[in-house]
């Protein structure tokens, strides 16, 4: 084993051609010790090298699935996190870039989580009449808080399933981070949208009235994806006007108009799913992040069908493009010379409440 890790100075200018092959033969030297999860959204410089690819809860599967001892997570820190939750405790997670962050995870930090818990404790028990419901697009002490306090993780898949058990035990929900995915979750169980008030957590008792919190039935936190947000009602209806046959798909982390607009909204899986599945020849706007779109749009291509990107600018997320070719061949060379660099590790007792709300979503998925 090296007496240090290799420093990444050594990548850091190197081709990315030349990393690929580095990255490939890394590969072959750790063999079955090591599997790589690359979310949809990553680049495809990276994402090629993708031993399983999924949305986040195809990939939270796997993560609790697989049996290598590395488990490098191709996407931002929430998600290694919950490769290192629901991983064996002798498995070792890893992000090659540990900037690759979420920006709407860090809208919800546990402290505002906390005070929000303290101020809506003075109208009653939280315990007895909230559950927490976290995206799983948050940070592991998040799904820990709701673990703690008989809540559950969601993913945009499941969200409105969640949102049905979260029901079944407590008359209302605190909804964090995202708050498009929750309204448009809470919109599809009929729920009026006077009844699901955003929660500012930056203002006290969330910016909102007593009458307005005891009539909620989802507080929604004030949180949403940068990307997502970009999204609007105009690129639909300029689309509809030039290709009237023409179909609108969209993530329910897109703004409400967006949705309500769109003639499907659905999960990244669900939108791969529902494109490649349409017939030949259709042609579709889609609203999600860029690098999903431009793969699909290839991929359908030699079916006939056409895809659109939304917006007119570029969505694209940033920090998750963190993950380069670079950073993946460090990471992996050093694995192969015996260095762990990268490691995420969740505290025990955080991990264990955080588990218990990521289980309770896969035991009612």
């Amino acid at each position: 084993m090296q007496a240090s890790p290799i420093k990444f100075e050594r990548f850091q200018h190197s081709q990315d051609e030349e990393c690929q092959q580095r990255i490939i033969a890394a590969k072959e030297k750790l063999g079955d010790r090591l599997v790589i999860l690359g979310h949809h959204y990553q680049n495809d410089a990276v994402y090629r090298h993708a031993d399983y690819s999924g949305d986040s809860l195809k990939l939270s599967r796997n993560a609790a699935e697989v049996d290598a001892e590395f488990i490098v997570f191709l996407g931002v820190h929430f998600m290694a996190e919950v490769a290192d939750i629901l991983s064996r405790p002798d498995q070792i997670a890893i992000l090659p870039d540990l900037a690759a962050g979420c920006s709407m995870a860090d809208m919800a930090n546990l402290a505002k989580v906390e005070r929000s818990r303290r101020e809506l404790a003075k109208l009653f028990d939280f315990d007895e009449v909230i559950t927490p419901v976290t995206y799983i697009n948050s940070a592991a002490d998040l799904k820990a808080f709701c673990g703690e306090h008989g809540g559950i993780v969601c993913t945009s898949t499941n969200a409105t399933k969640m949102l049905e058990w979260s029901f079944a035990r407590r008359e209302k929900v605190l909804f964090f981070p995202d708050q498009n995915l929750g309204r448009w979750s809470g919109h599809k169980m009929g729920i009026p949208l006077e009844q699901m008030p955003v929660w500012d957590p930056d203002q006290p008792m969330g910016g909102l009235t007593e009458e307005q919190i005891r009539d909620a039935k989802i507080l929604l936190w004030k949180g949403h994806c940068a990307v997502h947000q970009m999204f609007r009602p105009q690129s639909i209806i300029k689309f509809r006007n030039e290709h009237p046959d023409g179909i609108v798909i969209s993530h329910p982390e897109a703004p409400f108009e967006v949705c309500l607009q769109s003639d499907y909204v659905g999960s990244t899986e669900y939108i791969l799913n529902t494109v490649s599945a349409a017939p030949s020849g259709t042609r579709w706007l889609v609203g999600t992040e860029l690098n999903l779109v431009n793969r699909l749009a290839e991929k359908m291509k030699p079916e006939g069908k056409i895809v659109q990107f939304m917006s007119h600018v570029v969505c694209e997320c940033s920090t998750m493009a963190r993950i380069d070719p670079q950073h993946l061949a460090w990471t992996l060379e050093n694995l192969a010379e015996g260095n762990v660099v990268n490691r995420i590790h969740v505290p025990p007792q955080e991990a264990e409440l955080a588990k218990l709300a990521l289980q309770r979503m896969l035991d009612a998925s």
